[in-house]
């Protein structure tokens, strides 16, 4: 049930995104299943070239499927393309986490974020929606064993709050979270996820020649990229390691066979980062089936 409406408000928020300017404050990054004691938060960017005032704004709660209450914004001036951390308890945040601006952090009154999923929603004071943002634990990395204290990072600003995949999990590195400065995941995408092609979602390696093998065909516009690709089983065992530092050239392929390996559903993670550190993950998930 859950996940049919999600489709439904996803597709609602590109409608919007269709409907309304991308300038101005963007939403960047959720803590929407702080640990035991703790404080959500919610990261505003603004992505524009002058600064904007928050009283401009409205954080509005979703109540069956509909906007119900507002809560107003105090006034507070974002930098442009600077961030603003909207959350509870202040010092719950700054405690928790490394905050390099603690100006930054701004307390004021907002709605409770249901665990199990549900929408954040960026509007004017006069009541536009900016952005409608649907989360889900399922954007998180499927190698957490614990999602609680860590948020989630939108990867690029460029596209749409409603994609699925421009969602991720703030890095263990980064301290799972990032409020107030520059999310840990890629900010701009390297390469568009089409460019990796999957054979199949499944793949029967069982020696009678049809679909024993996986291949992952790849294109790249820049010449300048390595990768690291990785098999995870469902307990986040590493199976197979596809490829290490390796340079990527224009075109290429990597193949994965799963002699072997037990039926049941596997995450291929390909890690892509250039010279500078930038890094994206791409995910698929393969079905490994005996058809014998």
């Amino acid at each position: 049930m859950f996940k049919h409406l999600t489709l439904l408000l996803a597709l609602l928020a590109l409608l919007i995104q269709a409907s309304y300017g991308q300038t101005g404050l963007k939403i960047s990054e959720l803590l929407y299943q702080p640990r035991s004691g703790e404080a959500e938060y919610l990261e505003l960017y603004n992505d524009s070239d002058v600064a904007v005032d928050l009283a401009d704004y409205h954080i509005v709660r979703v109540l069956h499927d509909t906007l119900s209450t507002h809560y107003p914004l105090p006034s507070f001036l974002v930098a442009a393309h600077g961030y603003v951390v909207l959350t509870k308890d202040a010092s719950s945040v700054m405690n928790c986490y490394s905050v390099q601006y603690p100006h930054l952090i701004v307390e004021c009154n907002l709605p409770a974020y249901p665990n199990d999923g549900g929408s954040v929603v960026l509007a004017t004071s006069d009541s536009a929606v900016v952005e409608w943002f649907v989360y889900s634990p399922e954007m998180h990395s499927p190698m957490l064993r614990n999602e609680a204290g860590v948020s989630l990072e939108r990867r690029s600003f460029s596209r749409a709050v409603a994609e699925m995949s421009n969602w991720f999990s703030a890095s263990s590195v980064a301290g799972y979270g990032t409020p107030g400065y520059e999310n840990s995941q890629s900010t701009e995408w390297l390469v568009p996820e089409a460019a990796f092609d999957f054979s199949s979602e499944l793949i029967s390696p069982d020696g009678d020649g049809y679909q024993d093998i996986l291949t992952i065909e790849y294109k790249m516009d820049r010449s300048d990229l390595m990768a690291d690709a990785r098999v995870y089983d469902a307990a986040g065992n590493a199976v197979a390691q596809l490829l290490n530092a390796a340079l990527l050239g224009s075109h290429g392929s990597v193949e994965w066979d799963a002699a072997g390996l037990p039926q049941g559903r596997y995450l291929v993670l390909i890690t892509v980062y250039d010279r500078s550190g930038t890094r994206q993950t791409v995910r698929r998930t393969v079905a490994v089936i005996n058809s014998r």
